[in-house]
């Protein structure tokens, strides 16, 4: 959409106000499209045009989804590789799945703006104020009114710092998408995770996804609190590339970088009668795998299907605590035992199937599941993390 789009209407009372539009507020407004009253009206603000491809997100699924349109790549196969063990995954019946930020942007604004009913806003968000009646949205000096709103204007260096008893740490990363001389990659088979790296006191791997025999994106990935230099992620990718998998010709046409917040910090989900906070803002972010696209999609909906049946936004139903209390024990391990999660991760996948992997980050694995996964993996990490945690609670 270009930004001659985004106009301030003269129109300042909606059903519904979306302060973000990326993945969460987008996929949002598309999801209350048919559930709200045909004469409704939606804003959707950001300070972004979207007007390009600023990220990509994938997700593994068994199920269709509402992105099934722009889906840029699939892969029915994945492999884990480490320096004495590799394993290639058949993922049926799920696939793992890849979508362009630029790609998702213009599907979706192409149908929120063809239904007639939906304005946009280019601009920052610089207050939000619950009332009796709604809820006032204040942008660049401009006040919008609505039923509802719906915030998911994140600012990740408000929730990055340090509290006590609360873990955070940083899944940071920066791709390369690559294309090579000659034909290095199976196009059918995406590297999940690629330990063949120095882990120098942090959790460290590298991500390859092909997308045909000569192109990937290849990806170095961290979890730790500090970033590293720019230069730091570039020697790392140069290193992987020329001397792991030993690939000499190659041309770097795309670069991505990104920080995504790892932590059992508790996100205010409901902050007001008119305000639910979205997507990373109302803490749809997985604490210990840094996945939230499909979180954020089953989201959307989940919310929709309150506001039909329930006439609000608020009737969803919660996680079970028991996954809280592995995101916590996880996060324990990473933040205080790093060297110990290359060896942890490699037992996972040598004692698991995906897809119990893919069930248990999921969520949706039963207590005898959860337990016989937890059984797989080295003891000793996570009994000092959980003696650690029962401490700190």
């Amino acid at each position: 959409m270009r930004a001659e789009d985004f106009k301030l209407k003269a129109e300042t009372h909606y059903e519904v106000i979306l302060a973000g539009g990326g993945a969460a507020g987008l996929s949002l407004a598309s999801a209350l499209l048919p559930v709200l009253p045909s004469s409704a009206r939606i804003l959707v603000i950001d300070r972004s045009p979207k007007d390009r491809n600023d990220r990509t997100w994938c997700f593994w699924t068994r199920q269709p989804t509402p992105v099934d349109a722009v889906i840029s790549h699939s892969w029915a196969r994945a492999e884990f590789i480490d320096e004495h063990f590799q394993r290639t995954f058949d993922l049926s019946p799920y696939r793992y799945q890849m979508v362009r930020g630029i790609d998702f942007y213009r599907a979706l604004h192409d149908e929120l703006k063809s239904s007639g009913r939906v304005d946009f806003v280019l601009g920052k968000v610089d207050q939000i104020t619950d009332t009796p009646n709604g809820a006032e949205v204040m942008v660049d000096g401009h006040t919008f009114s609505a039923n509802w709103v719906f915030d998911s204007t994140f600012t990740p260096k408000d929730f990055m710092n340090d509290l006590p008893g609360v873990h955070s740490l940083k899944q940071h990363f920066r791709g390369w998408e690559i294309q090579t001389t000659q034909d290095c990659f199976d196009p059918a088979v995406a590297t999940l995770f690629d330990f063949r790296t120095p882990q120098n006191g942090a959790m460290r791997f590298f991500y390859v996804l092909p997308f045909a025999p000569n192109r990937a994106l290849v990806e170095y990935t961290l979890f730790s609190h500090d970033l590293l230099k720019p230069i730091e992620y570039d020697q790392a990718l140069r290193t992987y590339i020329e001397k792991v998998m030993t690939i000499q010709g190659y041309q770097i046409h795309a670069s991505e970088n990104g920080i995504i917040p790892m932590t059992d910090r508790p996100f205010p989900r409901q902050v007001g009668k008119h305000v639910l906070n979205i997507g990373t803002k109302g803490g749809r972010v997985k604490a210990s795998s840094g996945y939230a696209f499909l979180r954020i999609l089953t989201d959307a909906q989940a919310i929709a299907h309150s506001m039909q049946t329930y006439g609000h936004p608020f009737h969803q139903a919660a996680s079970p605590a028991r996954y809280h209390w592995f995101d916590q024990i996880m996060l324990e391990v990473m933040q205080h035992h790093p060297d110990s999660m290359h060896a942890i991760f490699t037992t996972l996948f040598q004692r698991n199937s995906i897809q119990n992997i893919f069930r248990f980050l999921d969520e949706e694995a039963s207590v005898f599941e959860n337990a016989r996964l937890m059984a797989s993996l080295p003891t000793l990490p996570f009994i000092k993390a959980s003696i650690k945690q029962n401490i700190r609670t």
